[in-house]
């Protein structure tokens, strides 16, 4: 790899309905492209080619907060140019926030020779999730550099294990209001009743479970969440109704992406997943809301680099 690369960084479903904070998977669209070089001037320079009018102050962006970890481990001056075309808007609740973060310090280590481990990346990457929303996660983070669905098992110390990925469809579908990570973990409740966390326990099981034997009537039966959905799914329009409508036209199942306000669904083919996308389509169309949508697959690769033209 050159001096100048251009890094392609996926955005990421996390939670996968009932894996709060522990589940996540990358897809191939939306994507946030960046490009990046090392400059003679030390330090980090931000430069935004969006309409988003995001922070430039490496202090105040996300992918700054990020690089300015992986320059303290590597311990020598250096300096970084990074610009940002986001095509992932923020406070979508696909993981905006952790494709700066971790296309900046993947690129950057690209650049000096990788010298890091993608889990030592993970943890520079989640100093910009903590900037975002207030706490160091890494379920948007983990499948955006391995790619795939990974499972968090534990955060301090990190424990990341990447998990099989059968052949699914994701269909997205993103409402044009903005629901803050900060805002979203905010109304959650801090203490839980046994029985629903017992509940809770056996879906995430399942839902692994699932995954690694490619059972998909099993992955759709684990696809319940009893703790975080009754709560958040309020500051999304028509939530139940794109549920409902999504599951008896054939989806797997789904729910909220992330903290929202995006909705996802997985389904086992393409003609499921159109038909759950234009359903989704009519039902904002009635209620006047505009939106976005995605039909995509799961992303094994995460961020691609590639040599800047």
């Amino acid at each position: 790899m050159g001096k100048k690369i251009t890094i392609h960084s996926p955005a990421t479903v996390a939670n996968m309905v009932c894996g709060f904070d522990v589940l996540g998977f990358a897809v191939h669209e939306p994507y946030d492209i960046m490009h990046m070089e090392i400059t003679e001037e030390l330090g980090i320079v931000i430069v935004n080619e969006d309409d988003f009018n995001l922070p430039t102050d490496p202090l105040q962006n996300v992918a700054g907060a990020a690089l300015l970890a992986l320059m303290e481990a590597y311990g020598k001056p250096v300096g970084f140019k990074l610009t940002i075309n986001k095509q992932i808007k923020p406070g979508s609740g696909v993981g905006s926030s952790a494709a700066s973060s971790a296309g900046a310090v993947v690129g950057a280590n690209a650049l000096l020779g990788n010298l890091f481990s993608n889990e030592e990346l993970v943890k520079f990457a989640m100093n910009g999730e903590k900037l975002a929303s207030g706490v160091k996660h890494a379920d948007n983070i983990a499948p955006c550099i391995y790619g795939g669905v990974t499972l968090i098992r534990s955060v301090f110390p990190l424990d990341i294990v990447k998990l099989n990925v059968p052949d699914l469809y994701v269909t997205i579908i993103h409402p044009q209001i903005e629901v803050k990570t900060s805002d979203a973990r905010s109304i959650l409740k801090q203490q839980v009743q046994l029985k629903d966390a017992i509940k809770q326990w056996g879906n995430i099981a399942g839902l692994v479970a699932g995954l690694e034997q490619g059972d998909y009537d099993l992955i759709g039966r684990s696809l319940e969440d009893f703790l975080i959905e009754p709560t958040r799914s309020i500051l999304i329009p028509a939530f139940e109704a794109i549920k409902k409508v999504s599951k008896e036209l054939g989806a797997l199942g789904g729910g909220i992406s992330g903290s929202g306000p995006s909705i996802f669904m997985l389904s086992t083919n393409e003609s499921t997943a159109k038909s759950v996308e234009l359903a989704m389509q009519q039902i904002y169309d009635k209620i006047g809301l505009g939106y976005h949508t995605y039909l995509t697959t799961i992303n094994t690769s995460g961020i691609l680099l590639s040599e800047a033209s």
